[in-house]
């Protein structure tokens, strides 16, 4: 099942080069996100933040989708359900969780939970896309993913001193869940609308949402401090995480597949522990690094299909002729 995209394709002489620009700014983007979260999260409350983003996230998009004209607005039952889908789970739960999580774990930490969206997908899969069946395989790769977040949570921050980590990955893997759940509905709807003009209305709906949300927990825009820091923040989470960040992704899934622009859940941990830990000066935990590696090999061996298909490709080699490019997971928010 491949993610409808909204992005069209240009000819050029360096496809490949175009290719690695994409990954490499996909990659860059989201995994900044994180970063500016959690700096921006000092002085502004957590869901307040999170509308902030989608206010000038949405403005930017739908004012892009709205200039490149075309199949820019939902026009059937079914895009409106997609734009519902998006907006509720993809964004609007997910970055309510997602901002309320970080507060309490590193960027590094919170990317990495963040990561099992791909691993936790198929699971909803099993119920609600009757024609997926997973092999014994597979499912000890997703174990492997829960076993993963076991490791970064660790033994003892089940303590009255860990409490802070527990709430944090719980919030965070929350996100992660309501990701997978929303990208699995999401693969049901018969939508035409391509992803990018779908996104940009669903952070439309979701900037309302997580405003309602912010003033029923009573939040106020009062209670930010506005300090440079606080610009900043929410500047980089608005613009390049987000306006810039989501038709990078489009072009990638337009150029290298869903399959390949989905392994950029392993590459933005990556860019999110290295950057907090230069920007914000975070300790990168051991056990996170052996979460992170627990949890790839659980992607790999849920996917390893697709992946040796990919590396086939990669080689020169035909895909066998029975290997369809499948995904579980619809495009969804990286962060």
């Amino acid at each position: 099942m491949s993610a409808a995209s909204g992005s069209s394709i240009e000819t050029d002489a360096n496809p490949g080069r175009r290719t690695l620009l994409l990954f490499i700014i996909t990659s860059l983007t989201f995994g900044t996100a994180f970063v500016g979260i959690k700096a921006g999260l000092v002085d502004i409350p957590p869901i307040l933040f999170a509308a902030l983003r989608y206010d000038i996230g949405a403005a930017i998009l739908l004012s892009y989708v709205y200039w490149r004209g075309g199949y820019w607005r939902p026009r059937t039952r079914s895009d409106l359900m997609a734009v519902a889908i998006a907006g509720f789970f993809l964004s609007g739960l997910n970055a309510a969780l997602l901002f309320t999580g970080q507060q309490y774990i590193t960027t590094g930490t919170a990317a990495v939970v963040f990561s099992l969206v791909p691993v936790v997908a198929p699971l909803f899969a099993l119920v609600l896309l009757p024609e997926e069946r997973f092999d014994p395989i597979g499912m000890v790769g997703i174990l492997l993913g829960l076993v993963g977040v076991a490791v970064i949570v660790g033994l003892n921050s089940v303590s009255t001193s860990g409490e802070s980590t527990v709430l944090g990955v719980t919030l965070v893997g929350g996100a992660a869940v309501a990701a997978a759940f929303g990208s699995v509905l999401l693969s049901r709807t018969d939508r035409s609308i391509p992803g990018l003009g779908m996104t940009a209305w669903a952070l439309v709906l979701a900037a309302g949402l997580v405003h309602c949300l912010s003033m029923l927990v009573g939040e106020s825009p009062g209670d930010a401090t506005p300090t440079i820091r606080t610009f900043i923040a929410v500047f980089w989470v608005g613009v390049p995480a987000t306006a810039l960040a989501f038709p990078a992704y489009y072009g990638l899934i337009d150029r290298a597949g869903p399959v390949r622009a989905n392994l950029i859940s392993y590459t933005v941990p990556l860019v999110a522990t290295g950057v907090g830990a230069i920007v914000l000066g975070e300790v990168i935990p051991l056990r996170t690094v052996s979460g992170f590696l627990i949890i790839v090999i659980g992607f790999a061996l849920v996917e390893r299909r697709n992946l040796k298909s990919e590396i086939r490709r990669l080689r020169g080699l035909p895909a066998p002729p029975e290997q369809d490019e499948e995904v579980v997971c619809e495009s969804a928010p990286r962060g």
